[in-house]
C-alpha cells in the first residue's frame, strides 16, 4: 500500500474533526439535561399541570443560558446557542414535532392574475380544473389551460381585456396576443408567486424559534416541505404555516345603523325556516332593547316567537359600538348561512347595500364571538391593505396586554391619516382585519394619526401577538397554502424511539463485534477496531454537514455494520486463500487486499446506486435512511479497505508477529466443500417457479396493505392506559366516520386508528373536527381527567392520547406511488447497465435482474399473504419501499460478489463446462454465509428491539435477505449460464482453449 503516513494521517484528522463534531451534541445534551432537572426540582409531581409547567421551566432556564458559556475548548469557547446549532440534528421521529407538505393554491393565483375576472368561461374553467385535479397528477395550470381550450372553443382568448390582458399585466399581455404566447407568461408568474410564498413560509419559519428547521421547494408543483423538529405547540404552528395574512382595513357601521336590518332578517327568516318544535326563545330583556336601539322598543314580544337569527345571538350591540352582536362560536357557521340567504340580501337597504359581516377573534377559552359590518363597496376593496406595512412587532397596548405595533410606508402614512382623520370626524372605527378576521375595530379619539405608527390590540396571549407580527413582518402569501400531508409525532414517543433505536443500535453492534472476534480471532479484533471507528466517523459526518438523523437513518447505520462486516470478511476469506496457496503473510495480507478490492466496490456501487435512487425519490425519513446508508458506504469503504490494513501492517511489521484469521473452532470451517450447484438449478427453478406463482396470484387476488402514504387518509397512533379491543373501537368509530381501520399497534394498549373521513377535504378545521370526534369517541376508554389538549398532544399521565397522527391528501398519494414505482424500476434499470458494463455479458446482468425480480416478487407476496396474521403492522407505504429497494441493493450486492469470483476463477481457469462455475460458488460460500449470518442478526436485533414503527420494514428487509441469499446463488447463476446460446458456449469454449494455450505457455 503506497503513502501510508499520508493515509494514517487523514485517518487520524478524519477521526479527530468527527470527535469535535460530535462534542457538540454531547455538550447540548448535558445542558439540556441541567434544564430538565432543574424542572424537575421546582415543580413537583404533584402540583397540577406538571408537565406543561415543567416544559415552560425548562424553556426558560434554556433561554437563561443561550448566550452563556457552556463550551470551552482552549482555542475557541461557544454558547449554548451556538452549540446548539452545531449538534447532530435529529429528525421527526426521534424528537417529535411536525412534517408538513403545504399546497400553494394555484388556483389563487389564477384568480389574483385575472384580477378576480368575473368572466365565466374563465370562472368554469378554474372549477372544472378543480374537478380535474382530484384524479390527475398533471399540474393544475396545465389542467386549467386544457379546460379553458375546450369551454372557450376559440371564442374566448386568455389575453382578453377582462382576464390576463389587464392592467397589472399590461407590459407583458396585451389583447392580440394568442394563447400559445400568454401561456409561458402565466407559467412563469405563477413560479414567481410560489417562489415567492417559499420566501415569506422561510422568514415565518426562522422567526417560530425552532432549532434545526427545514423548508425546501418539491419541483415545480407548488408543494413545499416543512420541517420542524421539536415543534409542541403544533397547532401554532398550522396557523401560522397556513395564514395568508390578508391584513385590510375596513371603515365600519355602527350596531344601531343595522339593527333594524337585522329585525327585518329575523322577520323574513320566520316564514323561510320551517321548524317542527316551535322552541321559544329565552326572555333577555335588556339584551334584546339594546339590539333594537330606541327606534323598535314596541317589538319586545319577539322574544316571545321563534325567531331563526335572535334566537342564536348571545347579546346584542350597544349604541356607537361597531359590534352588531355575539354569537356562540358553535352557531356562527348557521347566523351567516341565515344572513347569505337570497330573500334575506335582497332586503338590505341602499345605505346597507354593500356591508361585509365578518367575526371577530373570540377571547381565549371563550365560547363566544362577535359579529363586525363593515362598510364595503362594488368591488369590495378595503379602505387600505396590508402591503404598506414595512416593520411589525410585538409590544403592549397602554392597558399592558400583549399587541402588536406597525410602521407603515410613505403611501401607507398618507392614507392611514386620511382614514384616521375621517374616523375622528364621524365618531367612527376603523376595523383590523387578518384573513376575514376582526383582530380589533378602535376609535380614534385624539384626531387624525400621522407618520404611519399603529397598533392591534385585541385579546391576544403574548404567542399569538409574536406569531401575528412574524407574519406581518414577513409578508402575506401570495395564495392560500394547504396542508396536504402532515405527519405529527409526540416528544414522548420520540423518546421512545431514540431509547428502542439506540437499544437495537448497542445489540446489533455488540454481536458483530463478538462474532468477528469468535470467527477471526486477533484479526478480528483490528476489524471491530475499524468498525467502531467507522461508526464514529458516520456519526460525525452527520453531524458536520448537517443532515438529519431518523430511526429509519439508524436502521442505514446498522446495515452499514453489516456492509463493513462484508468487506472484512471478504478480504480475510481472500487472504485465507493465498495463504493456502504458500504465499508468505506479507504477500498473502498484500493479495488478500488486492483480490478483494474489485468485488467489494463492486458490491458497494450498486447498493449505493440504490441508495441514491432513494435519496432522489423518497422523502423525509427515507431521505434520512438514504443519507446514512450514501456516507456509510463512503466510510466503510475507507476504514475496510485502509484502516484496517494499516492495523494489520502495523502489527505483522518485519514478520516478527504472525496474524492468523481464524480461530480453533473456525479453523476449517467450510473448508472442502464441493456443491454442484448447476445440477441442482432446475430442482431451484421449480421451487422459486411456486414461491413466486403463489406470490403473483396472491398478489392479485387479496393485493397488498396500502398505508396511508399511498392511498390516503388519516392516521392516529393512540396510547390508551389498559389494553383495548381494536374490534370494539373500530365499531364505535364506524358510527362516526364511516369504514374505519383499527389494529393494534405494539402493545396491547396502543392501536392505529386510519380513516378516509373528509379525506378530499382540506383544512385545519377538517382535522380538528376529526381529533374531537376522536376524543368523544374514546372517551370512556381514557382515564378520568384527561383533557381534549392532553389526548391531543399525548402529553396525559402515562403519555395517554394521540402519540402520533399522519394526513395524506388523495392527490400526493398516488404522486407517493407513481414515485415508488419509478424508484424500483431506475434501480433495476440502472443496475442491469452498471453489471452489464462491469461483466460485458447481457447473460449477467439478465441473471442479476431476474434474481433481483425473483426476490421482490417473494417479499410482496410474503406481505400479501402474511399481513393480516402478523401481529406487527405490514402496510405497503414509503418505509416498505425503501426496505424493497434496500433488498434489492442487497440482492445485487451478494449478486456482484459471486459473478465477481465467477469472472476471476473462469479468466484464471476457463469455464469447463460449468466446473469452474460451481468452483466459484464453493469459494464464495464462507463470505456469503458469514455476511448473511452477521447481516441477518444486525436485522434481528432491530426487529425486536428497534420499536415497532420499525417492525414491518426489518421483516421485510430480513425476508429479501434470506431469499436474496439464496437466488444469488440458485437463480442468477443458472440464468447467466442458461441464457448462454451455442454460440456463447462456443465462445466459451475457445475462452478456455485460449486459457490452456497461456498456462502452456507461461
Amino acid at each position: 500500500m503506497q503513502n501510508k503516513g499520508l493515509i494514517r494521517l487523514f485517518a487520524i484528522l478524519f477521526g479527530i474533526v468527527s470527535i469535535y463534531q460530535l462534542s457538540f451534541t454531547f455538550v447540548a445534551n448535558k445542558v439540556e439535561k441541567e434544564a430538565e432537572t432543574f424542572a424537575v426540582n421546582k415543580i413537583s409531581d404533584a402540583e397540577e399541570d406538571y408537565v406543561a409547567k415543567r416544559e415552560v421551566e425548562e424553556s426558560r432556564f434554556l433561554d437563561s443560558v443561550s448566550n452563556q458559556e457552556v463550551y470551552n475548548i482552549g482555542v475557541a469557547s461557544y454558547t449554548y446557542s451556538e452549540v446548539k446549532d452545531k449538534e447532530l440534528n435529529k429528525g421527526l421521529d426521534l424528537k417529535g414535532g411536525i412534517n408538513a407538505i403545504l399546497q400553494i393554491s394555484v388556483k389563487d393565483i389564477l384568480k389574483g392574475l385575472a384580477n378576480d375576472s368575473k368572466n365565466p368561461v374563465f370562472n368554469k374553467a378554474l372549477a372544472q380544473a378543480d374537478e380535474a385535479s382530484k384524479n390527475s397528477q398533471e399540474d393544475y395550470v396545465d389542467l386549467f389551460f386544457a379546460e379553458f381550450e375546450k369551454l372557450s372553443n376559440g371564442s374566448v382568448k386568455l389575453a382578453s381585456p377582462d382576464i390576463f390582458a389587464n392592467k397589472s399585466l399590461s407590459e407583458q399581455i396585451n389583447f392580440q396576443m394568442s394563447d400559445a404566447e400568454v401561456k409561458p407568461i402565466i407559467r412563469q408568474k405563477i413560479d414567481e408567486s410560489i417562489v415567492s410564498a417559499f420566501e415569506v413560509l422561510r422568514k415565518r419559519i426562522d422567526k417560530f424559534g425552532v432549532t434545526q428547521p427545514n423548508i425546501q421547494r418539491l419541483g415545480t408543483s407548488g408543494r413545499i416541505l416543512v420541517e420542524l423538529p421539536g415543534a409542541r405547540e403544533i397547532e401554532r404552528v398550522k396557523n401560522l404555516l397556513q395564514s395568508t395574512a390578508q391584513l385590510e382595513f375596513w371603515e365600519t357601521y355602527k350596531s344601531e345603523q343595522v339593527a333594524p336590518y337585522l329585525i327585518q332578517a329575523n322577520n323574513i327568516l320566520k316564514d323561510i325556516v320551517k321548524t317542527e318544535d316551535k322552541a321559544v326563545a329565552e326572555t333577555q330583556t335588556s339584551e334584546i332593547d339594546s339590539l333594537l336601539s330606541d327606534a323598535a322598543q314596541d317589538s319586545l314580544d319577539l322574544a316571545n316567537e321563534n325567531n331563526p337569527l335572535f334566537n342564536l345571538i348571545v347579546s346584542g350591540g350597544f349604541q356607537g359600538s361597531p359590534v352588531v352582536a355575539t354569537v356562540a362560536t358553535k352557531d356562527t357557521a348557521q347566523f351567516r348561512a341565515y344572513l347569505e340567504t337570497p330573500e334575506v340580501k335582497r332586503s338590505l337597504p341602499a345605505t346597507l347595500q354593500f356591508v361585509k359581516f365578518d367575526w371577530g377573534i373570540p377571547a381565549k377559552g371563550s365560547e363566544v364571538v362577535e359579529l363586525y359590518a363593515l362598510k364595503g363597496n362594488r368591488e369590495n376593496i378595503p379602505a387600505m391593505n396590508g402591503d404598506v406595512i414595512t416593520d411589525a412587532r410585538q409590544s403592549y397596548d397602554i392597558a399592558q396586554r400583549p399587541a402588536v405595533s406597525m410602521q407603515m410606508d410613505t403611501r401607507g402614512a398618507k392614507i392611514w391619516e386620511e382614514l384616521t382623520g375621517k374616523a375622528f370626524r364621524e365618531g367612527g372605527n376603523i376595523a383590523i382585519v387578518l384573513d376575514n378576521i376582526v383582530y380589533s375595530a378602535p376609535g380614534v379619539s385624539k384626531g387624525a394619526i400621522t407618520g404611519g405608527n399603529s397598533e392591534i390590540s385585541g385579546n391576544f396571549t403574548i404567542e399569538e401577538a409574536e406569531d401575528l407580527a412574524n407574519v406581518l413582518r414577513a409578508g402575506k402569501l401570495p395564495a392560500s397554502a394547504e396542508i396536504i400531508q402532515s405527519d405529527v409525532v409526540g416528544p414522548s414517543l420520540g423518546q421512545e424511539a431514540i431509547d428502542s433505536g439506540m437499544m437495537s443500535f448497542m445489540i446489533a453492534m455488540s454481536l458483530v463485534l463478538i462474532w468477528m472476534l469468535f470467527y477471526y480471532g486477533k484479526s478480528g479484533i483490528f476489524a471491530d477496531i475499524a468498525l467502531v471507528f467507522n461508526i464514529v466517523l458516520i456519526f460525525g459526518v452527520l453531524a458536520g454537514l448537517g443532515a438529519v438523523l431518523t430511526l429509519p437513518g439508524i436502521a442505514g447505520i446498522v446495515l452499514t455494520i453489516g456492509m463493513s462486516v462484508d468487506a472484512n470478511v471478504l478480504i480475510y476469506e481472500r487472504i485465507k486463500e493465498e495463504v493456502k496457496k504458500g504465499k508468505g503473510q506479507m504477500q498473502a495480507i498484500s493479495d488478500g487486499f488486492g483480490n478483494a478490492l474489485s468485488s467489494i466496490l463492486d458490491a458497494n456501487i450498486t447498493t449505493g446506486l440504490t441508495a441514491i435512487i432513494l435519496l432522489l425519490f423518497g422523502t423525509g425519513p427515507i431521505q434520512g435512511f438514504a443519507t446514512t446508508l450514501l456516507i456509510g458506504i463512503a466510510t466503510s469503504l475507507f476504514t475496510a479497505i485502509f484502516v484496517t490494513r494499516l492495523l494489520i501492517e502495523w502489527h505483522v511489521k518485519g514478520g516478527k508477529k504472525r496474524m492468523d484469521f481464524f480461530t480453533p473452532i473456525t479453523k476449517n470451517l467450510f473448508q472442502n466443500i464441493n456443491i454442484n450447484f448447476l445440477s441442482k438449478r432446475k430442482i431451484a427453478y421449480v421451487i422459486s417457479g411456486t414461491l413466486v406463482l403463489v406470490s403473483i396470484i396472491a398478489l392479485v387476488t387479496k393485493g397488498l396493505e396500502g398505508g396511508v402514504d399511498f392511498v390516503g387518509g388519516r392516521s392516529y397512533q393512540i396510547r390508551f392506559v389498559n389494553p383495548v379491543s381494536p374490534a370494539e373501537i373500530g365499531g364505535e368509530l364506524d358510527a362516526v366516520f364511516g369504514k374505519t381501520e383499527v389494529k393494534t399497534f405494539g402493545g396491547a394498549n396502543q392501536v392505529k386508528v386510519t380513516t378516509k373521513y373528509k379525506v378530499d377535504e382540506e383544512g385545519s378545521q377538517i382535522d380538528d373536527e376529526i381529533q374531537e370526534t376522536l376524543f368523544k369517541t374514546l372517551q370512556k376508554h381514557l382515564p378520568d381527567g384527561i383533557t381534549y389538549d392532553e389526548f391531543v398532544h399525548g402529553s396525559g399521565t402515562d403519555n395517554i392520547g394521540i402519540l402520533q397522527s399522519i394526513k395524506v391528501g388523495p392527490t400526493i398519494a398516488d404522486d407517493i406511488k407513481k414515485n415508488a414505482v419509478w424508484a424500483i424500476l431506475g434501480s433495476l434499470l440502472v443496475v442491469f447497465l452498471y453489471i452489464l458494463l462491469r461483466f460485458r455479458r447481457w447473460q449477467f446482468s439478465l441473471g442479476a435482474v431476474v434474481a433481483v425480480f425473483h426476490d421482490v416478487v417473494i417479499v410482496l407476496g410474503i406481505f400479501s399473504l402474511l399481513s393480516s396474521v402478523m401481529p406487527f403492522n405490514m402496510e405497503v407505504d414509503q418505509a416498505f419501499i425503501a426496505a424493497i429497494l434496500t433488498v434489492i441493493g442487497y440482492s445485487l450486492n451478494d449478486t456482484v460478489i459471486v459473478f465477481d469470483r465467477i469472472r476471476e476463477v473462469t479468466a484464471e481457469r476457463g469455464w469447463r463446462g460449468g466446473d469452474n462455475i460451481n468452483n466459484a460458488l464453493n469459494s464464495t460460500l464462507s463470505r456469503t454465509l458469514n455476511t448473511s449470518m452477521t447481516t441477518l442478526v444486525v436485522m434481528l436485533a432491530i426487529f425486536i428491539f428497534g420499536g415497532e414503527s420499525l417492525r414491518g420494514f426489518m421483516f421485510a428487509m430480513i425476508v429479501g435477505i434470506v431469499v436474496g441469499t439464496y437466488s444469488s446463488l440458485f437463480i442468477a447463476t443458472p440464468v447467466m449460464f442458461d441464457t448462454l446460446n451455442d454460440k456463447g458456449v462456443a465462445k466459451l469454449k475457445a475462452e478456455d482453449k485460449k486459457v490452456e494455450k497461456e498456462s502452456v505457455n507461461a
